[in-house]
């Protein structure tokens, strides 16, 4: 359904190529972005984690967030160098939308943890009622497997 793809760039640094793209917060939107980022990475030994991280996070965009609510919109921005590559979701934030007694609770961010080298948290805004959260993790590559593209644009 690109249909519900809203915007999408592409740019070239000297610390590697960023993609960009933007959805609808639906459910189906999230498969949407699960194959924008295979896409991008192909066949590398890294694509499972990425995929699963990227899921996750997309995930909590659409069901804890005011991208929820009709018309709301998440974005993904994907950015490789040479050793990592880095997955952010931006939502249009709000509250986070389960309780602290909810069992689900942060069990999507726990896969995340035990997946990525790192990862962490922007918001825009007041921490309790953010404008804007933007969820992000990295993933280390396998040094001796190439990404798509790797090295300079023609």
């Amino acid at each position: 359904m690109r249909d519900n793809v809203l915007t999408s760039r592409e740019s070239v640094s000297a610390s590697g190529r960023t993609w960009c793209r933007s959805f609808t917060a639906t459910e189906d939107q999230a498969g949407e972005a699960r194959r924008f980022l295979a896409g991008i990475v192909g066949n590398h030994p890294a694509t499972d984690d990425a995929i699963t991280c990227l899921a996750e996070l997309a995930a909590n965009a659409i069901l804890h967030s005011r991208s929820a609510q009709p018309g709301g919109t998440f974005s993904v921005t994907l950015r490789r160098s040479a050793r990592r590559i880095r997955i952010e979701v931006a939502d249009q934030g709000g509250p986070w939308g389960s309780t602290m007694d909810d069992p689900e609770r942060g069990r999507g961010l726990r896969i995340v943890r035990a997946l990525s080298a790192c990862q962490g948290v922007i918001l825009v805004g007041q921490v309790s009622n953010p404008v804007r959260r933007t969820v992000w993790c990295e993933i280390s590559l396998d040094g001796s497997a190439s990404w798509p593209g790797q090295g300079r644009p023609q």
